[in-house]
């Protein structure tokens, strides 16, 4: 039986390159699939592993129908035997119903791959909807860690160094950008030097960012309780 699989995780978790990783597995068994994803780190329509690993995939849009795309295929004479959607977190809750859908009447496997909270700690709508729908959600072995070493549960979103709780909710960053520098012709964001952090819930609550922490660790007068 086919089934909607939901694999989720902070940022540096490794999300992308499993997805990459049940795609190749899927096609080295025979098995003919397509790629989706939305807000990728490395452009448009590609799926990119911190790793270094690329591959090509449909770019997914707010006004995109899978099941229509899936049914459309289908009656070219196209054999699809499953779908990877990375980056599912952007996807609108009805995407997520259109992918439930193709899983119940067309018995094609879904895995999505996605965070479930932005960097105000409120969840995306299309993670939420998968929570709800989903056959399986699993949570990523592969733990990211806060910098003072704790398991890592939520994603920080920086501007200009300074970690910040309100803004437009998709703004494309890296957690480290110094190694992502802009493409010559990538548009900037607000002339912001945007980046993501992963943290523990205690130093997300108290805004305590790596750089933050180092920076207090050096004042002659370190504040307590950080």
């Amino acid at each position: 039986m086919a089934e909607l699989i939901f694999r989720t995780g902070t940022m540096d978790a490794g999300k992308s390159t499993l997805a990459l990783q049940t795609n190749h597995n899927h096609a080295a068994r025979g098995r003919i699939g397509r790629l989706f994803t939305s807000h990728d780190r490395a452009g448009a329509a590609m799926v990119s592993s911190r790793l270094g690993l690329v591959a090509d995939a449909h770019e997914v849009q707010p006004e995109l129908d899978f099941w229509r795309f899936v049914v459309d295929e289908l009656t070219r004479g196209a054999r699809i035997d499953y779908l990877i959607c990375d980056e599912a977190q952007f996807y609108t809750a009805e995407q997520i119903d259109q992918l439930a859908k193709i899983v119940d009447e067309l018995q094609i496997d879904v895995f999505c791959f996605g965070i479930l909270t932005d960097f105000r700690t409120r969840l995306f709508p299309g993670s939420a909807r998968l929570v709800e729908l989903a056959d399986r959600t699993e949570v990523l072995q592969v733990e990211a860690l806060c910098w003072c070493g704790k398991r890592a549960t939520h994603n920080a979103r920086t501007e200009n160094g300074v970690m910040v709780t309100e803004g437009e909710v998709i703004v494309v960053g890296d957690v480290d950008p110094a190694e992502h520098p802009p493409e010559p012709d990538e548009p900037e964001v607000d002339e912001a030097d945007v980046a993501y952090e992963v943290l523990c819930r205690q130093h997300h609550r108290r805004g305590m960012t790596a750089a933050r922490a180092r920076a207090v660790s050096l004042s002659p007068e370190p504040l307590p309780f950080l």
